[in-house]
């Protein structure tokens, strides 16, 4: 079985899904000639051509826009917003026509769109290109919103966005481009949607995390175990569908949880994933749930971002609080 990084998974993927489905068809800014941002669509252009991996302008209203027209017309867009932040240009098509079209034509467009947008902290990118804005997309009813945390998982969980008949916004962590690597199976395989996955057993306390944050909370849970305290570690891998269901019993295992996300604390999606645990968990509860996140700040220069992403230091201070509590 191959190992892999998680470039390179969503790479094969792509390539994979395109011979497969010839009305799949990528665009977004420099993913033809220039091989994508981060090379996630490198080569794919001179293999299936210009008509297939379109290199757009610089605007994201315009990408995201026509990939709703392309899906209405039968084909299967992938388009590609270069980082999550620069979304925020496209809102009004994500939140108010790919998200939505599927119930406004009662069924008859169901927008087959996948929306792929890397993001996140500690790889000193400049301004609006590392913000975590999945809460604001998870708000949009209609749109399913997808966050793999390892290239296993991007490789299944893309290829079942792509197969899907529901618009998918796709984020990838930029951290996890090249530093996380793991066994891919060549084999053709899907990931369900709405299936977290346990990454470490543990009795103590429960960790909940996606994307890059799964990573953080794995390194708190090697520091917990110094320390005698034993982590269980679950990675949600999709905010809609969430597993309400697994992430009750996980939290019931243990009777404690700590979410850890990289967006800004208030309103981020982890206020969500306490509630749920609240709503299927509460009876099992021996200690108030805490949260990991980002301080309710703009996203800072580049030398202070280690002080603003959660670590598994900050991370671990929270675990001993919550074990201390009951």
């Amino acid at each position: 079985m191959p190992v892999l990084n998680m470039v390179e998974a969503i790479r094969a993927t792509l390539a994979a899904e395109m011979t497969r489905d010839e009305r799949i068809i990528l665009l977004g800014q420099d993913i033809g000639r220039n091989g994508g941002m981060f090379r996630a669509t490198e080569g794919l252009q001179q293999r299936f051509g210009e008509d297939r991996v379109v290199d757009m302008p610089l605007a994201e209203g315009v990408i995201v826009g026509s990939a709703v027209g392309l899906a209405c017309s039968g084909l299967r867009p992938v388009p590609e917003i270069q980082f999550l932040g620069f979304a925020s240009q496209a809102f009004h098509q994500l939140e108010g026509q790919v998200a939505r079209m599927r119930f406004r034509s009662q069924g008859r467009f169901p927008i087959p769109v996948v929306i792929r947008a890397p993001f996140g902290g500690n790889v000193r990118t400049p301004e609006m290109h590392s913000d975590a804005h999945e809460a604001k997309y998870a708000n949009s009813p209609g749109l399913k919103v997808v966050m793999p945390a390892s290239a296993r998982d991007a490789k299944g969980l893309l290829t079942e966005a792509i197969r899907g008949e529901d618009p998918v916004l796709f984020c990838e962590p930029l951290r996890g481009y090249r530093l996380i690597k793991d066994e891919v199976p060549e084999d053709d395989y899907a990931t369900q949607f709405g299936r977290l996955r346990t990454v470490r057993e543990g009795s103590d306390v429960t960790l909940v995390a996606w994307s890059a944050a799964v990573v953080v909370a794995e390194q708190a849970a090697e520091l917990g175990a110094a320390e005698g305290i034993s982590c269980q570690v679950v990675d949600l891998r999709t905010l809609v569908s969430l597993d309400a269901g697994g992430l009750g019993e996980a939290v019931a295992r243990t009777g404690r949880a700590v979410v850890i996300h990289e967006a800004p604390l208030t309103a981020g999606f982890g206020a969500e994933v306490v509630a749920t645990i609240v709503e299927e968990a509460f009876w099992s509860l021996t200690a108030p749930i805490a949260r990991v996140a980002a301080p309710d700040t703009p996203y800072p220069i580049s030398s202070l971002e280690a002080l603003y992403v959660p670590s598994a230091e900050r991370a671990l201070r929270t675990i001993r609080r919550v074990m201390q509590a009951g």
